[in-house]
């Protein structure tokens, strides 16, 4: 049944995907993209419909032996379609044109430029995790080799973003099976790969989405590796290490915040109580798992320990400007009219918005609940070194002059802060249900247990909620990335607006280039350096005139 849930979800993201490329509207023009995302709530609600409908069916008439594989194979629907819908909504922004968000500029020309490098044969790019770049260098050989160059790449870029942006929710929603229950692990998952999940560099945030509970996973294995036969743990660590190693080598940032915490919840898990023989097993589960992931991350280590971890990231934006406390939302760069005097909007008690408040209580009941458990702490483990690192990078920046990207902890804080509270909410919904079977009468049975019939309707009137959810959340992400329509403004769309207004295969404009004439293809995004450093931030979304009162000096061209 894990195979079938595996496959369902995957399909359903990456058919949905598929199936919304057929979708034909001018991606250009406000009117389209609103019809575009009309478009896509009908073909969602093709996929999503039946699967309730047969989920819902078998909560009311069906026995426990058919609900449960429904409720496996539903859940693992609605995770799929999840990311599915948003990648739609990038099939429909891009319609017209082979290229990728961003076209050749920013990071996605970065790291075109890097697949580039590797086709020619100029090895691995530097410190930067090679995984992405490899694949897309392999993807534009197989599939686009015929252009040749930057222009294979380009194009393959955007079968890249598409592709890994509808597999994002179906790799949450299994990496949370591990450690959960179907709807327990849904409710995880789509929220948090909506949310997070950024079409440009998709590869980033989905090991985010995974690193948590696979973490959280190996961390319980340790716990029993005691009780587990030699070759077994053996097996097991190896798994998980090598895991690992694939997710450090997809993208290693999220390993920076989140491992010291790790390492000390590791310590503390170790069984010092327990005798020489458990505190062999487990030493020989850690090795192994340790050794695993060293192995396998061996060509990232080896840049790392070659080129040195000591490159300056002194780019600041608004997120940099604004209260560094503040870790319940995020801008980019290209923030449209947004700027650190009006964002964020301040909530109602003490600058706290009522969803931070609910938020933080229902973490609040998981930490008081479940603290006993691996998974609680491993995510307050996590959440913790996050946050003790953002403030030592913010409380640095002015003496240091760098930002050293401490604004993408907003990201892995908020992800646990979400874990906990669903975690929180599953531990209270446990506790109330083992009050009420103390308290129903001798010999009536139990009202509300796991396998009676309350509990399977009220949980699959959640998966539909959830599914609702799905379809205004992802149409909401999809929307952001839509072409920028508005003369001068710098949002989200931009990077789509971009991938219009490169030449295509023919030499020509796409479809729906909103310009006359077109860029060509840039071939020389593998000779992209950065320029000389000055060893001061450099501070975007700011006017000229600003630059004094926000970085301490003037602008560079002022």
């Amino acid at each position: 049944m894990a195979v079938a849930e595996a496959f369902v979800s995957l399909v359903t993201g990456v058919g949905f995907m598929l199936w919304a490329r057929s979708i034909d509207v001018n991606p250009l023009v406000r009117i389209g993209q609103v019809s575009g995302l009309a478009g896509l709530q009908l073909h969602a609600a093709v996929i999503a419909v039946p699967v309730l409908t047969v989920l819902l069916y078998a909560a009311h008439r069906a026995g426990p032996e058919r609900y449960r594989p429904a409720l496996r194979l539903g859940c693992a629907a609605i995770a799929g379609l999840s990311t599915g819908l948003v990648a739609g909504g990038i099939a429909v922004a891009l319609h017209g044109t082979p290229w990728g968000l961003g076209g050749q500029e920013g990071d996605p020309g970065n790291v075109m430029g890097m697949a580039d490098d590797m086709i020619r044969g100029k090895g691995l790019p530097g410190v930067y995790p090679p995984l992405f770049p490899a694949l897309l260098a392999g993807w534009g050989e197989l599939f686009h080799g015929a252009h040749g160059g930057v222009a294979g790449v380009g194009f393959a870029m955007q079968d890249l973003q598409l592709l890994c942006t509808a597999v994002a929710g179906p790799m949450a929603y299994l990496a949370w099976r591990l450690m959960l229950r179907p709807f327990w692990a849904l409710l995880v998952a789509v929220p948090s790969a909506v949310l997070f999940i950024d079409p440009i560099r998709p590869y980033s945030h989905s090991s985010m989405l995974v690193m948590v509970p696979l973490s959280a996973a190996g961390l319980r294995e340790l716990r029993r590796a005691h009780r587990l036969p030699a070759r077994s743990a053996v097996g097991r660590a190896a798994a998980f290490g090598a895991a690992m190693g694939v997710l450090f080598l997809w993208y290693s940032g999220w390993f920076v915040w989140a491992a010291p915490g790790v390492l000390v919840l590791t310590g503390f898990l170790l069984p010092w109580r327990k005798g020489a023989a458990c505190m062999k097993r487990t030493l020989l589960f850690l090795g192994v798992t340790l050794v695993s992931a060293a192995a396998v991350g061996a060509p990232l280590l080896y840049q790392l320990v070659r080129f040195g971890a000591t490159t300056e990231d002194r780019y600041a934006m608004i997120t940099v400007y604004a209260d560094p406390a503040y870790v319940m939302g995020w801008v980019s760069d290209r923030a449209g009219t947004q700027t650190h005097h009006n964002w964020p909007i301040s909530g109602e008690l003490a600058g706290q918005s009522a969803f931070t408040l609910l938020i933080l209580a229902a973490a609040a009941l998981a930490i008081g609940l479940g603290w006993g458990g691996v998974l609680v702490r491993t995510v307050a483990a996590v959440l913790t070194s996050s946050w003790l690192l953002r403030f030592w990078f913010a409380a640095r920046m002015e003496r240091t002059q760098a930002v050293q990207l401490y604004p993408r902890t907003t990201w892995i804080i908020m992800y646990c802060l979400i874990v906990l509270a669903v975690l929180g909410l599953m531990l209270g919904v446990r506790r109330a249900t083992a009050w009420s079977r103390r308290l129903s009468r001798p010999g009536s049975g139990s009202p509300t247990g796991p396998n009676s019939l309350t509990a399977r309707r009220i949980t699959a009137g959640g998966v539909c909620a959830i599914a609702l959810f799905t379809a205004m959340a992802g149409s909401w992400s999809a929307n952001q990335y839509m072409p920028t329509t508005a003369s001068g403004v710098q949002d989200m769309g931009l990077d789509a607006w971009r991938a219009h207004v490169i030449k295509d295969a023919s030499g020509r404009c796409p479809r729906y280039s909103p310009v006359a004439t077109c860029a060509g293809v840039n071939q020389n995004l593998s000779a992209r350096t950065a320029g000389p450093d000055d060893h001061q931030l450099w501070c975007a979304n700011v006017p000229t005139a600003d630059w004094p009162v926000i970085c301490g000096r003037k602008a560079p061209w002022a």
